[in-house]
C-alpha cells in the first residue's frame, strides 16, 4: 500500500482492485462483494481495451469493444474516482493480463490492490478448454507476479482453492487485509445474472448465473497434455512465488 494522509487512505480503502488469472473464482468473488450491499462492482473494465489493443479473437470481441471504453485515460479516470452515491466501497474485477506490457502503472498506486491465484494444473486444465494454446501471459501469472514487486511484496494474496475450503474465514481474512468490515452477507447471494455483468457474461458466467454461494472446493483429476508441460512449470515456478504471500484463514497464524 501506498502511504499518505487519512484522506488519502480512506480513498485508497474504497477502490479494491483484484487481480485475477482465468478460469479462477473471480466471478464468484464478485457476486461475494456485490452481496455486501455497500459496495458498487465493476466487471473487467480493462477488457475492451485489452482487445482493442492486441486484436485477440475471443467471444464476443466486438461487442466487447463496442459496449466498453477503449481509451484507458477514460478507464483510469473511472476506476480513480470516489465510490458514487449511496456506495462506499468499489470492487474492480480485474484480469491482470489485461495490463498490457509497458503499460503506466502509477495510477494503481491509489488503489487497495489483491491478488486471487488459482493452482496451476488445474488452472491450466480448465483454461485449456476455451484456449487451445495459451501462451505465459495469457495466465495473467507475470503481471501479478509484476503487482506484487511493484508493491514489494505487500499485496494480499487469495488462493481460491482456500477460499472454496473455507469461504468465511478466507473472506474475513481478505477484508482485514483491505481494511475493510466483513459481513455474513457476502456468503451468499441470489442466482441469475446481473446488470454489472459485462456482455460476455452470456459466454463464461453459466455457472456462476446458478450459484447462490461459494461451491465445496472439489479436485480435478486431469493432467496437463505432455505439449504444454513447459507452460506448466513456468506457471508453477511464478505461482509459488505467489502464492508464499498467500493470506491464511482469519484465526490462524
Amino acid at each position: 500500500m501506498t502511504s499518505g494522509s487519512n484522506d488519502d487512505r480512506a480513498h485508497e480503502t474504497s477502490q479494491i482492485a483484484m487481480w485475477s488469472g482465468p478460469r479462477n473464482i473471480s466471478t464468484a468473488l464478485m457476486r461475494s462483494w456485490e452481496a455486501r450491499g455497500d459496495t458498487l462492482v465493476i466487471d473487467e473494465p480493462l477488457y475492451a481495451h485489452h482487445l482493442s489493443e492486441t486484436g485477440l479473437d475471443h467471444p464476443a470481441a466486438d461487442e466487447v469493444i463496442e459496449a466498453g471504453e477503449t481509451d484507458l485515460g477514460v478507464v483510469v479516470s473511472q476506476l480513480t474516482a470516489l465510490p458514487p452515491e449511496p456506495f462506499a466501497l468499489v470492487y474492480q474485477k480485474h484480469m491482470a493480463h489485461h495490463l498490457l506490457p509497458g503499460t503506466d502503472l502509477s495510477w494503481v498506486d491509489g488503489l487497495s490492490n489483491a491478488l486471487l491465484v488459482r493452482e496451476p494444473r488445474e488452472m491450466l486444465t480448465s483454461l485449456l478448454q476455451v484456449l487451445p494454446n495459451p501462451d505465459l501471459d495469457s495466465t495473467g501469472l507475470p503481471a501479478q507476479v509484476g503487482l506484487l514487486e511493484r508493491f514489494g511484496g505487500a499485496l494480499p494474496v487469495v488462493d481460491s482453492k482456500a477460499v472454496l475450503m473455507d469461504p468465511g474465514a478466507m473472506l474475513r481474512a481478505l477484508c482485514e487485509s483491505l481494511g475493510v468490515p466483513f459481513t455474513e452477507r457476502m456468503l451468499a447471494w441470489e442466482p441469475g445474472p446481473r446488470a454489472t455483468d459485462g456482455v460476455w457474461a452470456r459466454h463464461w458466467y453459466g455457472s456462476v448465473e446458478r450459484s447462490t454461494g461459494f461451491g465445496p472446493y472439489k479436485r480435478k483429476d486431469v493432467e496437463v497434455p505432455r505439449r504444454h508441460l513447459p507452460l506448466l512449470r513456468s506457471c508453477e515456478a511464478l505461482y509459488d512465488r505467489l502464492v508464499a504471500h498467500a493470506l491464511t484463514p482469519a484465526g490462524e497464524d
